[in-house]
Protein backbone atom coordinates (compact mmCIF):
# COMPACT_ATOMS: atom_id res chain seq x y z
CA UNK A 1 0.00 0.00 0.00
CA UNK A 2 1.46 3.35 -0.94
CA UNK A 3 1.76 6.24 1.49
CA UNK A 4 -0.79 8.45 -0.30
CA UNK A 5 -3.45 5.74 -0.04
CA UNK A 6 -2.60 5.08 3.60
CA UNK A 7 -2.80 8.77 4.56
CA UNK A 8 -6.02 9.20 2.57
CA UNK A 9 -7.67 6.21 4.21
CA UNK A 10 -6.50 7.19 7.70
CA UNK A 11 -7.72 10.78 7.47
CA UNK A 12 -11.04 9.68 5.98
CA UNK A 13 -11.58 7.15 8.78
CA UNK A 14 -10.79 9.83 11.37
CA UNK A 15 -13.29 12.19 9.70
CA UNK A 16 -15.91 9.42 9.65
CA UNK A 17 -15.34 8.64 13.33
CA UNK A 18 -15.78 12.31 14.20
CA UNK A 19 -19.19 12.24 12.47
CA UNK A 20 -20.24 9.19 14.50
CA UNK A 21 -19.04 10.93 17.66
CA UNK A 22 -21.15 14.00 16.81
CA UNK A 23 -24.16 11.87 15.85
CA UNK A 24 -24.13 10.24 19.26
CA UNK A 25 -24.00 13.53 21.15
CA UNK A 26 -20.33 14.53 21.18
CA UNK A 27 -19.61 18.25 21.08
CA UNK A 28 -15.80 18.46 20.84
CA UNK A 29 -14.91 20.35 17.67
CA UNK A 30 -18.52 20.78 16.61
CA UNK A 31 -18.31 24.59 16.80
CA UNK A 32 -15.46 24.43 14.29
CA UNK A 33 -17.21 21.97 11.96
CA UNK A 34 -20.49 23.79 11.28
CA UNK A 35 -20.58 27.18 9.51
CA UNK A 36 -22.08 30.05 11.49
CA UNK A 37 -23.14 33.62 10.83
CA UNK A 38 -23.74 36.11 13.64
CA UNK A 39 -23.38 33.25 16.14
CA UNK A 40 -26.14 31.17 14.52
CA UNK A 41 -25.45 27.82 12.89
CA UNK A 42 -26.14 27.94 9.15
CA UNK A 43 -26.61 24.16 9.07
CA UNK A 44 -28.41 22.00 11.59
CA UNK A 45 -27.79 18.41 10.52
CA UNK A 46 -29.71 15.83 12.51
CA UNK A 47 -28.33 12.60 13.92
CA UNK A 48 -29.46 10.54 10.94
CA UNK A 49 -27.84 12.84 8.39
CA UNK A 50 -24.63 12.95 10.44
CA UNK A 51 -24.59 9.13 10.55
CA UNK A 52 -25.16 8.97 6.80
CA UNK A 53 -22.23 11.36 6.25
CA UNK A 54 -20.06 9.27 8.61
CA UNK A 55 -20.84 6.05 6.74
CA UNK A 56 -20.31 7.81 3.40
CA UNK A 57 -16.87 8.99 4.48
CA UNK A 58 -15.99 5.45 5.55
CA UNK A 59 -17.17 4.33 2.12
CA UNK A 60 -14.77 6.83 0.55
CA UNK A 61 -11.94 5.24 2.57
CA UNK A 62 -13.03 1.84 1.25
CA UNK A 63 -12.86 3.15 -2.34
CA UNK A 64 -9.29 4.33 -1.71
CA UNK A 65 -8.46 0.90 -0.27
CA UNK A 66 -9.94 -1.01 -3.21
CA UNK A 67 -8.24 1.28 -5.75
CA UNK A 68 -4.91 0.37 -4.17
CA UNK A 69 -5.10 -3.23 -5.42
CA UNK A 70 -2.69 -3.86 -8.26
CA UNK A 71 -5.00 -6.17 -10.22
CA UNK A 72 -8.48 -4.68 -10.25
CA UNK A 73 -9.48 -7.13 -13.00
CA UNK A 74 -10.19 -9.65 -10.24
CA UNK A 75 -13.05 -7.42 -9.08
CA UNK A 76 -16.19 -7.54 -11.22
CA UNK A 77 -17.00 -3.86 -10.64
CA UNK A 78 -13.43 -2.56 -11.11
CA UNK A 79 -14.39 0.01 -13.75
CA UNK A 80 -17.02 1.51 -11.45
CA UNK A 81 -14.51 1.74 -8.59
CA UNK A 82 -12.09 3.67 -10.80
CA UNK A 83 -14.93 5.98 -11.86
CA UNK A 84 -15.82 6.41 -8.17
CA UNK A 85 -12.23 7.46 -7.47
CA UNK A 86 -12.36 10.10 -10.19
CA UNK A 87 -15.81 11.21 -9.02
CA UNK A 88 -14.57 11.62 -5.43
CA UNK A 89 -11.59 13.59 -6.71
CA UNK A 90 -14.05 15.98 -8.35
CA UNK A 91 -16.31 16.16 -5.30
CA UNK A 92 -13.41 17.08 -3.02
CA UNK A 93 -12.12 19.63 -5.56
CA UNK A 94 -15.56 21.27 -5.60
CA UNK A 95 -15.62 21.26 -1.78
CA UNK A 96 -12.19 22.94 -1.75
CA UNK A 97 -13.37 25.65 -4.13
CA UNK A 98 -16.54 26.06 -2.08
CA UNK A 99 -19.97 27.55 -2.46
CA UNK A 100 -18.78 31.18 -2.67
CA UNK A 101 -20.57 31.95 0.61
CA UNK A 102 -19.88 29.72 3.64
CA UNK A 103 -17.15 27.22 2.69
CA UNK A 104 -14.11 26.88 0.49
CA UNK A 105 -11.46 29.09 -1.02
CA UNK A 106 -13.91 31.75 -2.16
CA UNK A 107 -16.14 31.99 0.94
CA UNK A 108 -17.53 35.38 1.92
CA UNK A 109 -17.97 34.65 5.63
CA UNK A 110 -14.41 34.69 6.96
CA UNK A 111 -14.54 35.82 10.59
CA UNK A 112 -15.96 32.75 12.37
CA UNK A 113 -14.32 29.77 14.07
CA UNK A 114 -15.55 27.57 11.23
CA UNK A 115 -14.09 29.91 8.58
CA UNK A 116 -10.74 29.91 10.38
CA UNK A 117 -10.66 26.09 10.54
CA UNK A 118 -11.96 25.83 6.98
CA UNK A 119 -9.04 27.94 5.75
CA UNK A 120 -6.38 26.27 7.93
CA UNK A 121 -7.50 22.64 7.84
CA UNK A 122 -10.60 21.72 5.81
CA UNK A 123 -9.59 23.30 2.49
CA UNK A 124 -6.08 21.79 2.55
CA UNK A 125 -7.52 18.43 3.62
CA UNK A 126 -10.18 18.31 0.91
CA UNK A 127 -7.62 19.54 -1.64
CA UNK A 128 -5.31 16.71 -0.59
CA UNK A 129 -8.17 14.20 -0.89
CA UNK A 130 -8.97 15.52 -4.35
CA UNK A 131 -5.40 15.15 -5.56
CA UNK A 132 -5.00 11.81 -3.77
CA UNK A 133 -8.11 10.27 -5.33
CA UNK A 134 -7.00 11.49 -8.77
CA UNK A 135 -3.56 9.93 -8.20
CA UNK A 136 -4.97 6.67 -6.84
CA UNK A 137 -7.60 6.35 -9.59
CA UNK A 138 -5.05 7.16 -12.29
CA UNK A 139 -2.68 4.49 -10.98
CA UNK A 140 -5.39 1.86 -10.48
Amino acid sequence: MNLITLVTMTTLVIAGVFHFYWAFGGVFGLDKAIPTKDGEALLNPGKLLTLIVGFSILGFAWVAYILNFKDLSLISYSKQIVYAGWFLSGVFAIRSIGDFNMVGLFKKIKSTKFAEFDTKYFIPLTSFWSIAFAFIAYNA
